[in-house]
């Protein structure tokens, strides 16, 4: 086994796993923080006064973001320490990591300098997305093989070359779910922690167990200084990279359908948006006016909008992932 440490048993280095990330987030974030804080690198919020945000939100201008640099700068370093370097599955959880955490400190950086929420276009990001996909799932597939897609309550399907599309599709989707649920304080974070553990205790002894370890201890640790009232944002830095490693993990595993069962708040988010633009779209063609479906999507604004608190929305958001979770464990086991 190639590592940057000594051999040692799986049980400890899930345990190595679980303790590095969380101590490095919480002993280096007051840094970056301070660090952050110094340069300006404040969130910039859409304006509240456009009807577009809760007025409360104008409260976190200047919040630190790009937080996401230590969340996935202990998740990286942990791959290395700890998990397999020959392994494929590996090779496509870093590139995939290390190539949209770099879109995401890129649209991060735009936003910042630029002063508004307008960072990298959709179609950039969407492309750089896409090929990156599109490489990860022809190099799992010709150097590993497609893996048997995991169906819940009916067990293994062989679906060869339709692993590529399929691919494409869950680790773009996944990386932009993810993202579209990081609109509140602790929100993205949380259920990150959530989705990971579930997707380790699925994994089993595999190095894929290992990233999702590292991926919950990273949030957890982020966690700390991310709940309510926020200290930093992770940013697109580290939203569209961790769902792009929770789908890159899913594909490489053959258990996307789980990860969209135990990620069910992430696609929830990512339904609403669409829904929300298709609709607004729909009536604008058949009345003469746009109309929406929700008060405000992604759709934990909507519940803003109709008078719950931000940490309301987490609580039961989270209460939901975890429902899930424990759902898609008993499906799992039980079939």
């Amino acid at each position: 086994m190639l590592n940057l440490i000594f051999d040692i048993p799986f049980d400890a280095k899930l345990l190595l796993a679980l303790c590095l990330p969380f101590m490095l987030l919480i002993l280096m974030s007051p840094r970056l923080i301070a660090m952050l804080r110094a340069l300006k690198a404040g969130q910039p919020i859409r304006q509240a006064s456009l009807g577009i945000l809760a007025p409360e939100h104008q409260g976190k201008v200047g919040t630190p973001t790009m937080g996401g640099i230590l969340i996935i700068g202990s998740i990286l370093l942990g791959i290395l320490l700890y998990s397999d370097l020959s392994n494929p599955a590996v090779h496509c959880c870093l590139l995939v990591t290390m190539v949209t955490a770099g879109l995401g400190l890129m649209d991060d950086y735009q936003k910042i300098t630029k002063g508004n929420s307008d960072g990298v276009s959709g179609k950039i990001k969407i492309a750089i997305q896409a090929g990156t996909a599109l490489v990860v799932a022809l190099y799992y597939y010709v150097v590993a093989g497609a893996p048997a897609l995991m169906l819940p309550f009916f067990g293994p399907l062989d679906i060869g070359w339709l692993f590529i599309p399929l691919a494409l599709l869950v680790i773009i989707g996944s990386s932009n779910a993810v993202n579209l649920t990081d609109g509140l304080d602790g929100l993205a974070s949380g259920c990150c922690v959530i989705v990971a553990l579930t997707m380790a205790v699925i994994f089993g002894d595999n190095d894929l167990s290992i990233v999702m370890v590292l991926i919950a201890s990273a949030c957890l640790g982020f966690l700390w200084f991310n709940c309510y009232p926020a200290k930093i944002f992770m940013g697109d830095t580290g939203s569209l990279a961790l769902g792009a490693l929770l789908g890159t993990a899913a594909v490489c595993s053959g258990s996307p359908l789980y990860l969209l069962l135990i990620g069910s708040i992430f696609a929830i988010e990512a339904l609403s948006v669409m829904l929300q633009v298709g609709y607004f779209k729909y009536s604008r063609r058949k009345y003469g006016e746009g109309r929406r479906l929700l008060r405000m999507a992604p759709i934990h604004h909507h519940f803003e909008k109709k008078g719950w608190s931000e940490t309301q929305v987490c609580v039961r958001f989270w209460t939901i992932s975890l429902l899930s979770s424990l759902i898609s464990l008993y499906i799992y086991f039980s079939y």
